[in-house]
C-alpha cells in the first residue's frame, strides 16, 4: 500500500521524490499508474486475507484466552500501521488540505473564512481544487493541532504526518475501549476489537487516509464508557470534544444521557439528563473553540460538504435519479429540486430517528445505550447528503461490540472487507477512468476469490457462530437463541 500509494497518491510537485526518474515515469504514464494501482490492491489483498485468518483465530479461542488473543489483536493493528506511518495520504487529499488549514491558521488566517487558496508554495500544491475556495467545516480540536505543529514546520508532508499521529490517537483509544464496550454484551472483546482497529477498512481509510473521523470516533467509543463507569459529566466533556472534531461526534450524547440515567425512569427526568448533557456539551464546544483561537465559525461552514455528490450517498442518489426522470419526462423542476427535497428528507429522517432514540429508548442499560449511538450514527450516515468510505468507521465499533446474528457479523465482516480493499475507488480520483475501470474489474476477479474460497468460508463461519454457540450448542435457552 504504501508503495503503491507513492505512485498512485497525488503529491505536491516539490517533492524531492518526485524528481527521481522511475517515480516520475510511473506516475505520467497509464499503464505505471495502473501497475502502482495493482500494487495497492495486491496490498489491501494481503492485508484483507491475513486479517480474515487473525479474526479467525481469536474468534475460536477459549475464555482463558482472551488477554492474550486481545494483546494479538493489537499487536496486529500495530505492526499492519506501521508502513503507513510515513505515507502520504491514501485513497483521499483530504490531509494535504488538514496541513494547509493549520498553516492557514498559524498565519491568523482563519480556515472557518477563507479557503487554502489564499496560501500558495508547497503547501497548497496537493490540496484538492475543489477545497481550494471553501472554509473548512472541522471543528476547533484538529485546527488547533494543526497550528499548533505548523508553527514548528511548513514541510507538507510533515504536517501530514503529524495528523496521522493525531488519527492514531484515536485508534488507540478504540483499543482501550472497545474491549469494555463489548464486555458489556458478553461479546468476544478480542473479535470485536479485531474488526475495529485491524480491519481493512480501518486500515485504508482510517490509518492511510489519516481522516479526522478516526478521533472523532475514538472520543465517541470513549465517552460512553467513561459515562457508564464515572457519570455523565465527563461523558458530556469527552462526547464534546469528539464533537469538536466533526460535529456528528457529539451524537454520542444521546447515548452518554442514557446509559448514566437509572433503568425505567420518566420521561421528565429524560428530558433533565439530555438537557444537561447537550448543555455541558456546548458549553465545552464553545470554550475549546475560545481556548484555540477559532472561535465557532465551523457552524457556518456545516454546508460545506454538501457541495460534493458522492454515489455512496442513498438521499443523493434517489434524488439525483429522480431529478433526471423530471428533466427527462420534461416536468419544469430546477434542476436540483428533488436532489435537495430528498436530501432535506434525509436530514429530517435523521432527526426523527435521534429524537426517537432519546425519549423513547431503554435508559440504564448499557448494551442499549451502545445500541443506541450505533442506531443514531448508521441512520447519519445512511441517510446523509454525503458519504464517503470512511464515514462508516462512525458506526463500527458500536456494531461491532454488539451481539449480533451470524448474518448480521457475516454482513460486517464482508462491509469491513469491501470497503477495505476498494478504498483506492474513492471519488477524489477525479478523471482516473481507465485505471478505475481496470483496478474495478481486477476487484471483481479478487474479492470472489477472497471471500468464498473453503478457507475463507471456515474462517467467516468462525466468526459469525459465536463461540457459546460453538461450545454448547444444547445449551441454547429460547432467550438466547
Amino acid at each position: 500500500m504504501l508503495l503503491g500509494g507513492l505512485v498512485v497518491s497525488t503529491l505536491p510537485s516539490s517533492t524531492p521524490l518526485l524528481r527521481q526518474d522511475l517515480l516520475i515515469n510511473l506516475r505520467e504514464a497509464d499503464a505505471g499508474r495502473l501497475a502502482g494501482l495493482v500494487v495497492v490492491l495486491a496490498g489491501l489483498g494481503l492485508l484483507a486475507h491475513a486479517w480474515v485468518s487473525l479474526c479467525g483465530r481469536v474468534a475460536s479461542s477459549a475464555a482463558g484466552e482472551s488477554a492474550e488473543s486481545l494483546a494479538l489483536v493489537r499487536f496486529a493493528a500495530v505492526v499492519w500501521s506501521a508502513p503507513l506511518l510515513l505515507a502520504p495520504p491514501l485513497f483521499s487529499r483530504d490531509g494535504w488540505s488538514y496541513a494547509a488549514q493549520g498553516a492557514m491558521a498559524s498565519l491568523g488566517i482563519s480556515p472557518y473564512e477563507h479557503g487554502p487558496a489564499v496560501l500558495s508554495g508547497p503547501i497548497v500544491q496537493a490540496v484538492d481544487p475543489i477545497w481550494m475556495h471553501t472554509a473548512t467545516p472541522y471543528g476547533p480540536l484538529p485546527l488547533w493541532f494543526g497550528k499548533e505543529m505548523a508553527n514548528h514546520t511548513g514541510n507538507p508532508w510533515m504536517l501530514v504526518i503529524a495528523h496521522r499521529g493525531l488519527a492514531l490517537v484515536g485508534l488507540v483509544l478504540l483499543s482501550w475501549a472497545v474491549p469494555r464496550l463489548a464486555a458489556w454484551s458478553q461479546v468476544n472483546p478480542a473479535l470485536a476489537t479485531g474488526i475495529v482497529i485491524a480491519s481493512p477498512v480501518m486500515l485504508a481509510n482510517g490509518v492511510g487516509g489519516l481522516h479526522n473521523d478516526l478521533l472523532m470516533v475514538g472520543l465517541m467509543a470513549a465517552a460512553l464508557l467513561v459515562a457508564a463507569e464515572h457519570g455523565w459529566l465527563p461523558g458530556a466533556l469527552i462526547g464534546a470534544s469528539a464533537a469538536a472534531v466533526k460535529v456528528p461526534g457529539g451524537l454520542v450524547c444521546i447515548g452518554v444521557a442514557l446509559i448514566s440515567l437509572a433503568p425505567q425512569v420518566g420521561l421528565a427526568t429524560r428530558i433533565r439528563r439530555l438537557a444537561a448533557v447537550a448543555a455541558v456539551a456546548a458549553a465545552t464546544l464553545v470554550g475549546l473553540g475560545m481556548a484555540a483561537g477559532t472561535g465557532s465559525g465551523w457552524v457556518a461552514a456545516l454546508s460545506v460538504p454538501g457541495v460534493v455528490h458522492t454515489p455512496l450517498s442513498v438521499t443523493t442518489f434517489v434524488g439525483g435519479a429522480l431529478d433526471w426522470a423530471a428533466s427527462t419526462a420534461h416536468l419544469g423542476f430546477a434542476p436540483t429540486t428533488l436532489l435537495d427535497l430528498a436530501r432535506q428528507l434525509g436530514l429530517l429522517a435523521t432527526i426523527a430517528v435521534a429524537i426517537w432514540v432519546a425519549l423513547r429508548w431503554d435508559t440504564g442499560n448499557r448494551p442499549r445505550g451502545v445500541l443506541a449511538v450505533a442506531v443514531v450514527v448508521g441512520a447519519t450516515v445512511v441517510l446523509g447528503p454525503v458519504v464517503h468510505f470512511w464515514y462508516f468507521l462512525w458506526p463500527l465499533p458500536f456494531v461491532a461490540s454488539l451481539a449480533l446474528s451470524r448474518l448480521a457479523m457475516s454482513g460486517l465482516l464482508a462491509g469491513c472487507l469491501v470497503l477495505g480493499v476498494t478504498a483506492p475507488f474513492d471519488s477524489s480520483w477525479h478523471g482516473m477512468y481507465t485505471a478505475i475501470v481496470l483496478g474495478s474489474m481486477l476487484l471483481v476477479g479478487v474479492l470472489p476469490r477472497l471471500l468464498l474460497t473453503p478457507l475463507a468460508r471456515v474462517r467467516i463461519e468462525r466468526v459469525a457462530t459465536p463461540t457459546w454457540l460453538r461450545a454448547a450448542p444444547e445449551a441454547v435457552s429460547p432467550e438466547r437463541g
